[in-house]
């Protein structure tokens, strides 16, 4: 079951964000019920402290916790969804906001994926997806789209291939900035971005150029 978790982060409306498939649960983090109505999405959980959500008007159940808490909003949606029965979850409003929460949400999505659980982050014109060994990615992407892998640890055996630079069995070490800045060109659109990891966990990035 895929449901949609809603963040607190900026939202752009995008033709990609309309093609990913309808949620069969949305959970609002606090303030990330602000995105329901531009998406036109039924909130069915609306979750958190509710310290940034104020002139936000949703009609939905609500679960409220207090302030002082040992877990984010996001944290506490994903456990709702969970609940659930959600096994793929993409998160609305990932990119933008407070940095602390973005990184915070951004490396919680690949210890979700590690889990097992199919994970997508987005701002509509900014994704993310966790690259894990033995878990490739296939993308369609469109031509000019910048994409980067960001190494969350020291990579071993990283493959790339659909961009201008490819790379076969690269090691890239944590945070290097080698796999930062790659582009989608019209051939390789085509064809779709590929990529796969022999160890370490990292994330693939996409920022598209809106050409």
């Amino acid at each position: 079951m895929i449901a949609w978790i809603l963040v607190g982060g900026r939202l752009a409306l995008s033709p990609a964000l309309a093609a990913l498939p309808r949620p069969a649960l949305v959970v609002a983090a606090d303030g990330g019920a602000r995105h329901a109505a531009p998406l036109g999405l039924r909130v069915d959980v609306w979750v958190g402290d509710f310290d940034s959500s104020a002139g936000v008007q949703l009609d939905a159940p609500r679960e409220a916790h207090p302030a002082a808490k040992d877990e984010t909003d996001a944290e506490l949606a994903v456990r709702v969804a969970l609940e659930r029965g959600a096994r793929a979850l993409v998160f609305v409003g990932a990119f933008g906001g407070r940095f602390d929460h973005a990184a915070a949400l951004l490396l919680g999505g690949v210890r979700l994926a590690r889990a097992g659980l199919e994970v997508v982050l987005t701002s509509g014109d900014e994704w993310a997806w966790p690259l894990l060994p033995g878990r490739p990615l296939a993308l369609a992407l469109p031509p000019g789209t910048t994409l980067s892998v960001v190494a969350c640890t020291d990579l071993a055996g990283l493959s790339l291939d659909g961009v201008r630079w490819p790379l076969a069995g690269a090691d890239v070490p944590l945070g290097s900035g080698w796999t930062l800045s790659n582009e989608v060109g019209r051939e390789a659109a085509a064809r779709g971005v590929t990529a796969s990891l022999e160890g370490g966990h990292g994330l693939v990035t996409a920022l598209f150029s809106g050409k």
